[in-house]
């Protein structure tokens, strides 16, 4: 009796010890992405930190000399905003990324995860509204679009608050995460939400309409810098209007660059996110490099500095094309 009594309780212990070794190799295996991922995610974010971090504080003090109630710098204040609300985030971002633990909370980690969208979808929304107003005064010869007062500068940046934060944030905060059981010390792992019908189509009609508008805002952009051309052929790198409209590529290209790239993959990674587990590590990358976004704001800085721009005009002067 007692021998059984010992057998039993050695068999006990066996189990625990592996059932335990098991949940710590199951912990360390959570974390999917490879030291070569995790310094890529590091130095693509630790950049887009600095970076927007410095231009951010660039761009406010630039603000505060202009005209308050041009539609243009209303936009661009919203931008200084939801760049800043994504740097909140990105230390805790490179902290699980280097430490390969989650050590916050879920319901954090969530909208840690959801920031990221939203600063995507938000800056990509401010691009184009400020791009649309740019052409408006190309089209129609007028010197500005402003608001009559201030309060409606305001109440026109409410809005598009309100609207993301009362469609976009719930859904991104409140949905992603329901569909599966996910390890508390691991972040960003919501692939599993992906086998919901309802959500693959709501990622394909996202993935069409950026692709759509890019095509369009990049089409619209080369006529208008052809008709430029045309107009002003003789002396084409001494007008003002030329330059202003290659300053709205800068927002083009980072659309182009920065945020179509990832909606391509997205579309390739929602119909094969179950037959690799590298994968995700590389739609984590492509997300990562959206953030690098927050680098607009240093080069409109840099773009508009009276030096910088005096050295371009003395180059392109030079220049026997121009």
């Amino acid at each position: 009796m007692q021998d059984q009594t010992e057998k039993n309780m050695y068999q006990e212990d066996l189990r625990n010890v592996t059932e335990g070794t098991r949940n710590s190799s199951d912990s360390s295996s959570a974390f999917v992405h490879t030291s070569t991922m995790s310094a890529i995610l590091v130095t693509v974010y630790s950049v887009a930190f600095a970076g927007g971090g410095i231009g951010s504080i660039m761009m406010a003090f630039v603000l505060l000399k202009m005209n308050s109630l041009s539609v243009t710098t209303t936009a661009i204040i919203n931008l200084v905003v939801v760049h800043c609300l994504l740097l909140f985030t990105v230390p805790f971002r490179l902290h699980y990324y280097v430490k390969k633990k989650w050590v916050f909370d879920m319901p954090f980690c969530k909208m840690v995860s959801a920031m990221v969208h939203i600063h995507m979808y938000l800056t990509f929304l401010f691009y184009v509204i400020t791009l649309v107003i740019r052409w408006l005064i190309f089209f129609q010869w007028k010197d500005k679009v402003e608001f009559y007062r201030k309060l409606h500068a305001i109440v026109a940046s409410a809005a598009v608050w309100v609207f993301a934060m009362v469609f976009g944030l719930p859904l991104l905060y409140f949905e992603y995460g329901r569909s599966g059981l996910y390890n508390n010390t691991t972040c960003f792992k919501f692939h599993k939400e992906l086998q919901q019908e309802s959500v693959k189509a709501l990622n394909y009609t996202i993935i069409v309409a950026v692709a759509l508008i890019s095509c369009v805002l990049l089409g619209l952009q080369i006529f208008i810098l052809v008709k430029v051309a045309r107009k002003f052929s003789t002396s084409l790198c001494s007008h003002q209007e030329f330059w202003a409209q290659v300053k709205n590529l800068i927002f083009i290209w980072v659309i182009i660059i920065w945020f179509l790239p990832y909606h391509l993959f997205r579309a390739y990674y929602i119909q094969h996110v179950s037959d690799f587990d590298q994968l995700e590590s590389y739609n984590e990358v492509f997300l990562s490099l959206t953030a690098l976004s927050c680098l607009d704001l240093l080069s409109f800085v840099l773009s508009g500095n009276r030096f910088f721009m005096q050295s371009v005009g003395m180059l392109h002067r030079r220049s026997p094309c121009c």
